[in-house]
């Protein structure tokens, strides 16, 4: 009978549509296809909780959207990639068309479970948050409009922590420490280990170094020096680079772990440390001239 699929597509991604045409007939052909919706962020259609399997066409910005999309459901995702990197979503199209009697038929799927953090806005003083959402990458503050420099007060599981002035702050997850993080001189960490990265961006300090905690550690920021004055939106909070709150001056942002979570499927043909070799360079050789 095979599985029971529904299809979330990118709809500003002209080569998503077709990768999705071409996957509904592998579906058609070994499974079931429950629908084909946008990749969105309008309310899931019935259908999502009868799937079996949620293929997501985009590339990684996209799978993260949907990853959070469909918090609640026992369907795990697998992400096509029509992207540049497709570092999460792990397949493309001639993947998909090689797995397709396993993945769309009734054969073992290999799976890893991400968890989501938690993350909290609260205004001075105020007992109730006035933002709250969820990440799978990273929570980022950043300084924002006009660009002065920001301060920032940490600390972990209550125990005070460094205080920080520059242009923001990472904390990421062990699957978002090939995002931002890295790019900001942060760790790389096996999706496998339970952990957060916290990296400063641009500090002024050059002792500052990046830090990692368990994943189950209470990290607090107060922030004590923000930039608002004549910026219709200046300091901010951003979530998996996608969900953004304004934040002001002697606000506490409370980041913990969420008791939610998503599996993706894996592909099997290839691995997390091939693809930091194949797609992010990991530890390339020089070019040298001839």
């Amino acid at each position: 009978m095979g599985r029971r699929v529904l299809m979330l597509v990118n709809p500003a991604k002209p080569a998503a549509a077709d990768a999705a045409a071409s996957a509904r007939l592998l579906i058609e052909r070994f499974g079931t296809l429950l629908g084909q919706f946008d990749a969105d962020n309008s309310p899931l259609p019935p259908q999502a909780s009868d799937a079996d399997l949620i293929v997501v066409f985009g590339g990684d910005g996209t799978l993260l959207s949907q990853c959070r999309r469909c918090v609640g459901l026992h369907a795990p995702l697998l992400g096509v990639n029509l992207g540049r990197l497709g570092f999460l979503a792990e397949f493309d199209v001639a993947h998909l068309k090689d797995a397709a009697p396993t993945i769309f038929g009734d054969g073992p799927l290999r799976t890893e479970v991400l968890n989501f953090i938690k993350v909290e806005v609260f205004s001075k003083d105020a007992p109730t948050p006035r933002f709250s959402g969820i990440a799978l990458n990273d929570a980022v503050v950043t300084a924002g409009p006009p660009f002065r420099v920001i301060a920032l007060s940490i600390s972990i599981d209550g125990h005070e922590g460094p205080s920080m002035r520059g242009d923001g702050l990472i904390v990421s997850t062990s699957l978002g420490s090939t995002a931002y993080n890295l790019s900001a001189g942060g760790p790389i960490m096996s999706p496998r280990v339970d952990a957060l990265a916290i990296t400063p961006i641009a500090p002024q300090s050059l002792s500052f170094r990046p830090v990692v905690v368990a994943g189950d550690s209470r990290v607090e920021i107060l922030v004590d020096k923000a930039n608002r004055e004549g910026a219709p939106l200046g300091t901010t909070l951003v979530l998996d680079g996608q969900t953004m709150a304004a934040i002001e001056p002697k606000d506490h942002i409370l980041i913990t772990r969420n008791h939610t979570n998503i599996r993706l499927v894996q592909n099997a043909k290839t691995g997390y440390w091939s693809r930091l070799i194949g797609k992010l360079q990991w530890a390339a050789s020089p070019r040298m001239e001839a």
